[in-house]
């Protein structure tokens, strides 16, 4: 058995991978952004040596994307310095570190899915200061270090697409959803479980795709909600993005690959339409 440290518990992946940690019966320490600011040094290194885990996740992050735009140096201080501190505690306590980053790394632009060495290209506030924390995971922890970037993420807890979808079922009669841009949906419970079969395998460190398998845009993940909730999926009508612009940029192709997974011998995530089916039960129980 492991003890882990989970930073960030309290958001919707941190929260599922400690559910999934205290079902198997792990030791897990989880705290929260009020019960750790990684961007505070002496506190990050005090908590690491002090509890001492084999194993930190490192979910603690600044989500927002587009007000990332208008303050990216306050998201670079929590994704950036705030990853490295963390690392750096790592490396000076001996643990692994399991950090969750982005497919907002890339570019967007690629006409095949994304390989976890491909050529970083961030084309957002949130992208470039997300880089800066995989950058800092890698250069302190080169041997102990694991990132694991992800996307299109829905869950039980907080805001999410799914969560949406459901509500505007229930609420509209037609609904508008961009169908420009590709990804992956992916459940955050099947995050974790890959956070937790990367842990137990003895996988080189390195970066990881914890995403699910096949793609879609938007408009295609809508569509398979509504279905999945016994509605009429023609009620959902596809759009361009610019028919509704944001501040940042979203990538117009986020699929990732899952090269590394099987290197290490471990199966990566399922279908997206499969693991829906049970996602969306979890999300509408919730």
């Amino acid at each position: 058995m492991n003890r882990w440290l989970v930073t960030g518990a309290g958001g919707m992946l941190g929260q599922d991978v400690v559910a999934s940690l205290e079902r198997d019966g792990e030791t897990v320490l989880a705290l929260t952004r009020r019960d750790l600011d990684i961007t505070d040094q002496a506190a990050v290194t005090a908590t690491v040596l002090g509890c001492r885990p084999d194993i930190v996740v490192n979910c603690a992050a600044w989500t927002a994307v587009d007000e990332a735009e208008a303050h990216e140096d306050e998201a670079l201080e929590v994704n950036g310095r705030g990853a490295r501190l963390v690392a750096a505690a790592c490396a000076e306590g001996g643990a692994r570190l399991i950090h969750i980053s982005t497919d907002y790394v890339f570019a967007g632009d690629a006409r095949r899915p994304y390989g976890e060495h491909d050529r970083c290209g961030p084309r957002t506030a949130y992208g470039r200061t997300k880089l800066a924390g995989e950058q800092a995971v890698t250069e302190l922890l080169p041997g102990a270090g694991y990132t694991l970037r992800t996307a299109w993420l829905y869950g039980a807890h907080g805001p999410n697409f799914v969560r949406t979808m459901i509500a505007l079922e229930r609420d509209r009669e037609v609904v508008d959803v961009v169908d420009d841009q590709r990804g992956q949906p992916t459940w955050a419970v099947d995050v974790a479980g890959q956070v937790i079969a990367l842990a137990r395998s003895g996988a080189p460190a390195g970066v990881y795709h914890a995403t699910s398998s096949g793609e879609t845009t938007w408009f295609g993940f809508a569509q398979e909600i509504f279905r999945l909730l016994g509605a009429d999926s023609a009620r959902v009508r596809p759009v361009t993005s610019g028919a509704s612009p944001r501040p940042a940029p979203r990538p117009a192709y986020s699929v990732l690959g899952h090269g590394a997974w099987a290197s290490a011998g471990i199966k990566p995530i399922p279908g997206w339409r499969l693991r829906l089916r049970q996602g969306l039960h979890a999300v509408a129980a919730a």
